[in-house]
């Protein structure tokens, strides 16, 4: 069942073209993430695709199937400020949302006791208890369980959170999703990705989230150069094919290229008078240099070696230092010394006191209790979630030259402004644009770089990856993999935690830091083994203090095939870990990258068929 038909859709910015007799088709239950560089009308894309924009040009066509409901998610959300987080996600078009709402203001006032009753007998009535309590279930989840708020009080992070909840009550056919996972911690990105896995769901997202691509998605869209290419698979594939499409390219490039040659060698011998012959020649060459400027791939990302500010023996030391806001303890006597060339991943719920305790290790925040002394060599560079303001009439080479004309290289080479900002796909015409030309996400990776062009030795990135698109992360992960300094990172991506850090400090609440060695997808992992545990642990706790009917119980050859599967998923679990990390290797040949997902594929077959023949066997056990 098609939902929607774009055909011949073009859109300008301005004197920029976004995008130009563009087509696409989506079906219901495809679920599609698209990728592109920010600037190059990714959400303009997905508002004509929500409805609410149209196309330029007299032969663009849109059909969007009229009895289906979208939920569309955008990146900046504006709700009623006078409201409050209750009434903000409820639809009052929608009955049962009336009948709670009242039944929820009546639960405020219980001096009302008669509100309260008839409140509560029409939520009988109408069976509007399962709804309420999806409702409350939701607010709680991510974290808006403070009803009655109102959402002018509410941070950016928080009315984004908000905004999804509505969309997610709503149970819309086709969701619409501008960076989901923006503002939420990780516990809330796992547990939308498993909720978007829903079969006969229909998805068209832009996320910057690699793990979440991989495990939600079933084709890619690349939007590049105003043109669209699609994929089909999960986001492994479309590195795999994208790869091989860029080898074919390239073998194109080269054999042009040697023609090329040959024809400009005559060009520049023949005659200034040309024969009819001649000129068609002449001709034919530049229809060939049109041709092969399509096809020149783009040179090679340099990896850059950063000749490294000294850093002394002391960098920076925390001698038991504790912080509170409120009634809310932060940070509990804790010590730390960092050390050379360390890469510290900082996790965490939201709120949890990541960001002041960034603050304090920069010394822009005094703790209440101990002291923080940092060596005279570091140089600390601080990318901020809420970013800085820019001048709007500054040119974009002059806001990163008000920084440094160039950052040091080792062997004494030097790279310059102009060639810093190429590097992060900003082109020589888009260094002359202004800073009020620039989308929210060139905006966000134009203050990155006036952050990496101080040359810290100390560099601090706080969600860094928010409302940056996936081709600017995949730079960005190149550059700091080559780092020399100390490198600490609070994102919530746990593909760029995954490739970039080595150990963990994991906020707990309370005050207490955990300190992890080992990978982010490792602590995971030892995390889910203990939830396990856990629940395993409640559940017989509840067995043996309720009496349940017998059991016919399991034979011991059923036994040993129990205890044989959970080797077996235990193993499958490991395995699939290990396959998933593989795929941080920027090195993989197409092939590797084909076996690997081939193989991730078996082994999530493999691990459902046992799980679920482990779940028969407990089931009677």
């Amino acid at each position: 069942m098609n939902f929607l038909t774009l055909e011949n859709i073009t859109k300008s910015y301005g004197e920029k073209m976004l995008f130009q007799n563009l087509s696409l088709y989506i079906d219901k239950g495809q679920k599609i993430g698209l990728i592109a560089k920010n600037g190059t009308g990714k959400t303009t894309l997905m508002r004509v695709i929500a409805g609410l924009e149209g196309s330029e040009g007299e032969r663009a066509k849109i059909i969007l199937r009229k009895d289906i409901r979208i939920g569309w998610l955008d990146q900046e959300p504006r709700f009623h400020p006078e409201l409050d987080v209750l009434s903000a996600v409820l639809d009052p078009a929608n009955p049962l949302v009336r009948i709670v709402k009242r039944y929820e203001k009546a639960l405020a006032h219980p001096e009302k006791a008669e509100e309260l009753q008839e409140a509560m007998a029409e939520m009988d009535m109408q069976n509007a208890w399962s709804f309420e309590a999806k409702v409350k279930e939701l607010l709680f989840r991510f974290r808006l369980d403070d009803f009655e708020q109102k959402v002018n009080t509410l941070s950016g992070g928080q009315q984004k959170r908000l905004a999804l909840v509505k969309i997610l009550l709503d149970e819309p056919d086709f969701l619409i999703l501008d960076e989901p996972t923006n503002h939420l911690d990780i516990e809330m990105i796992e547990w939308l990705e498993e909720y978007l896995q829903t079969p006969n769901l229909t998805l068209f997202m832009v996320t910057h989230d690699r793990y979440f691509l991989e495990n939600v998605c079933d084709s890619i869209i690349e939007l590049e150069g105003g043109i669209i290419r699609r994929y089909s698979g999960s986001y492994a594939d479309y590195l795999e094919k994208k790869a091989t499409r860029e080898e074919v390219e390239a073998v194109t490039y080269d054999r042009q290229n040697k023609l090329l040659k040959r024809e400009l060698d005559w060009v520049r011998r023949s005659p200034q008078a040309r024969t009819t012959k001649a000129k068609a020649r002449v001709d034919a060459y530049y229809d060939k240099k049109d041709v092969l400027d399509s096809l020149k791939k783009k040179p090679e990302e340099m990896r850059l070696a950063i000749k490294e500010t000294w850093l002394g023996g002391k960098i920076v030391e925390l001698h038991n230092i504790s912080k509170t806001f409120g009634h809310k303890r932060i940070l509990d006597n804790f010590s730390y010394k960092f050390k050379r060339k360390e890469r510290l991943g900082i996790v965490g719920q939201n709120g949890a006191g990541k960001s002041t305790f960034l603050e304090i290790v920069t010394g822009m925040l005094e703790p209440d209790t101990g002291k923080v002394v940092a060596g005279d060599t570091v140089t600390f560079g601080h990318y901020k979630q809420e970013g800085i303001r820019m001048s709007e009439d500054k040119r974009v080479i002059d806001v990163v030259r008000d920084i440094a004309d160039y950052i040091p290289l080792e062997k004494g080479k030097e790279l310059s402004a102009a060639q810093m900002l190429e590097r992060f796909l900003f082109s020589r015409g888009q260094q002359q644009v202004y800073v009020s030309q620039l989308s929210g996400g060139e905006r966000r990776r134009l203050y990155l770089l006036t952050v990496l062009m101080k040359n810290p030795n100390f560099l601090i990135l706080d969600e860094p990856t928010n409302d940056l698109d996936v081709l600017t992360l995949q730079v960005l992960e190149d550059f700091l993999e080559d780092y020399p300094g100390v490198l600490v990172v609070v994102t919530h991506d746990r593909y760029f935690m995954d490739r970039l850090v080595d150990h963990l400090f994991v906020f707990e609440g309370g005050g207490k830091i955990r300190d992890f060695n080992g990978t982010y997808a490792e602590y995971r992992a030892i995390k889910r083994a203990e939830q396990v545990s856990t629940d395993k642990s409640v559940s017989e706790k509840a067995t043996a203090t309720v009496p349940v009917a017998p059991k016919a119980g399991l034979t011991n050859t059923e036994k040993n095939e129990m205890r044989k599967l959970e080797r077996e998923i235990a193993a499958g679990e490991e395995r699939k870990r290990i396959v998933m990390e593989s795929f941080n290797d920027t090195a993989l040949a197409p092939d590797a990258i084909a076996k690997l997902s081939k193989e991730l594929g078996e082994l999530q077959e493999m691990l459902e068929t046992k799980e679920m023949r482990w779940l028969e066997l407990a089931e009677r056990s």
